[in-house]
């Protein structure tokens, strides 16, 4: 799948993907279930945080989930069967090449991959090829240049910027939430429509202050403060200031803001310009 992890493998990022799920399950997933006896594909899934949600979310429908990274499949297998959801079927694949005959399933599930792919466009089509004619693609996507918070800090700004650059020369692209709907539709997907889900946190939301804007974001940019350090992109001093003034949005007279996009698409009829 040619993807660039740059948050790393370790069980910090597994906690941080896990609260970043918990955290935005109504957000993001109050509109996606898929209809029982519907074939799902899950590409990407990494360790399964998104998986347990889309299972639940679907009683009946039979999901695929698959990853490029044995570890992290293993981790996907595990979560969902401690979940309960032991229908879930997973397996190791390239979205690049998938191991699947053309137009088998009625749904594609994509969330949280784009970001890391240098040619998230090439991936689109390839998850075309297995997917029927009417059936429908979904895609999620954050999007960096969307964060905002109270009080503003230069340093926040830079410490979060080292992540999109690092993002960027691993062939990623941290901004790519907002890119959704020409990608989609240059890929040839048809009645695509891309809804902005926007993340607001002050004190009178304590789940979100504590799971989304401590542990899912300000752990991300954390997370990547030794390879940040490394290629010289800030020091260790204004990189540790940019990191308390993440926190500091998290205080009581703090806000913190910030987007998803997630976009559906329908597979023509005629199953015309696909590469």
């Amino acid at each position: 799948m040619s993807r660039a992890y740059v948050h790393g493998y370790e069980d910090r990022e597994v906690r941080r993907l896990r609260d970043q799920a918990a955290s935005l399950t109504e957000l993001l997933h109050w509109d996606t279930a898929f209809p029982a006896g519907a074939s799902v594909l899950e590409a990407g899934c990494g360790v399964g945080a998104q998986t347990v949600t889309l299972a639940a979310n679907s009683p009946g429908a039979t999901i695929t989930s698959i990853d490029i990274a044995a570890d992290s499949l293993a981790r996907a297998e595990a979560t969902a069967r401690a979940a309960g959801h032991d229908d879930v079927r997973f397996a190791q694949a390239d979205i690049f090449a998938l191991p699947f005959a053309d137009a088998v399933f009625d749904h594609v599930f994509v969330c949280f991959v784009l970001e890391h792919l240098a040619r998230p466009g090439a991936a689109l089509t390839a998850l075309r090829r297995v997917l029927k004619p009417g059936g429908t693609m979904t895609v999620i996507e954050g999007d960096h240049g969307s964060t905002y918070f109270h009080p503003g800090s230069d340093y926040a700004r830079r410490a979060v910027q080292c992540q999109v650059t690092l993002q960027a020369r691993g062939g990623g692209n941290a901004d790519i939430g907002r890119q959704l709907f020409p990608l989609l539709t240059g890929a040839g997907l048809e009645a695509v429509q891309v809804s902005p889900r926007m993340v607001y946190v002050d004190a009178s939301r304590p789940a979100l202050v504590e799971g989304f804007t401590r542990n899912t974001f300000t752990a991300m940019i954390e997370g990547v403060r030794e390879p940040a350090l490394a290629a010289g992109l800030m020091t260790a001093e204004d990189f540790d200031r940019g990191i308390a003034d993440l926190y500091r949005a998290a205080e009581p007279d703090g806000t913190f803001c910030y987007t998803f996009f997630k976009a559906v698409g329908v597979e023509p009829d005629g199953r015309q310009g696909l590469a």
